[in-house]
């Protein structure tokens, strides 16, 4: 069944419901997966984990997501995208609809967006003392990379480089600061074994493209997917899908990770649907739904199941 896009009528007396809802919060659970592999890593290597500072962690996460999400809506409403968008899947792709709906303005959407950020900012001051000072390098690259995604002058998904972003601040990024937070100190351990969420939550990315594609054409957004077209760029999708889960073996075998790890191969089967679904209805991406909601489930069934594989091996 369709889900109905936002209207005016159903936030007229809930303005909290309103705001909240801008910000996409199924999709938060992009978020919340690098930070439960951040947390095993943490536990793996005997760290004893403190739930105050995790759930802070975990709600800094979220929000730097939220303030993403929303003003990604703002810069894409600004050069037109959304508007322009007919052919989107939603939720999935062509943005909240919050502006083109009239449910939030332009204004509005741009200061929440900040508000979010600075409020993920504040928290990353809290648990400073806890992680250490190299945290501070880490939510500033955090949050640069998610205000530069869409903002001009480097919209950096614009450019080729949405990827190589989304991949950085969920699947690098976040986990390490998790990490940091629990256990004081830089360790490589978390990016290794987040290094295969990365490339998942890159496809998510990708896949939501196809649909996007003709609008972001229009409005100037020259990411891979418009590059090469569809019947080319279906096969990203393929080569996303066997890096991640052609990595997680690799790191086990030079004992990089611990090989209870290799539970996080449960998702393949989901991956491999969804990249067929891709390969066969790339130039019809009306079709695409069920594909990108096995790309979510995948996505979040490997970050579960590779944790619980770090969990037993501690």
């Amino acid at each position: 069944m369709a889900i109905a896009e936002p209207a005016v009528e159903r936030y007229a007396t809930q303005p909290v419901a309103k705001y909240l809802a801008a910000t996409r919060p199924p999709f938060l659970l992009a978020s919340v997966a690098p930070v439960i592999i951040g947390l095993a890593a943490a536990y793996h290597d005997n760290v004893t984990l403190i739930a105050f500072t995790a759930l802070l962690t975990l709600l800094g996460a979220m929000l730097v997501q939220a303030g993403v999400n929303v003003l990604n809506d703002y810069y894409d409403a600004l050069n037109g995208t959304d508007a322009m968008n007919q052919e989107r899947i939603y939720p999935f792709t062509g943005g909240s609809r919050f502006i083109q709906n009239g449910v939030l303005t332009e204004r509005e959407t741009a200061v929440f967006g900040t508000l979010l950020f600075a409020l993920s900012a504040v928290i990353g001051l809290v648990l400073l003392p806890y992680a250490g000072f190299g945290l501070v390098g880490v939510g500033f690259v955090g949050l640069l990379i998610g205000w530069a995604y869409s903002a001009p002058p480097l919209a950096l998904n614009s450019r080729g480089f949405g990827e190589l972003s989304v991949a950085l601040g969920f699947g690098f990024l976040i986990p390490l600061g998790t990490d940091m937070v629990q256990r004081g100190d830089f360790a490589a351990l978390p990016l290794l074994a987040a290094a295969p969420y990365a490339l998942l939550v890159a496809g998510l990315l990708y896949i939501n493209q196809f649909p996007d594609r003709l609008a972001d054409a229009a409005a100037g957004k020259h990411h891979w997917v418009v590059r090469l077209g569809p019947q080319r760029a279906r096969w990203g999708y393929l080569a996303l899908v066997l890096g991640a889960y052609g990595m997680l073996p690799l790191l086990v075998l030079v004992g990089a990770l611990p090989v209870p790890a290799l539970l996080g191969l449960i998702a393949l089967p989901l991956s491999l649907r969804a990249a067929a679904d891709v390969l066969r209805f790339a130039a019809t991406p009306a079709r695409l739904a069920p594909a990108i909601r096995l790309t979510i489930a995948a996505m979040l069934l490997h970050s579960v199941t590779l944790s619980l594989g770090l969990v037993l091996a501690a």
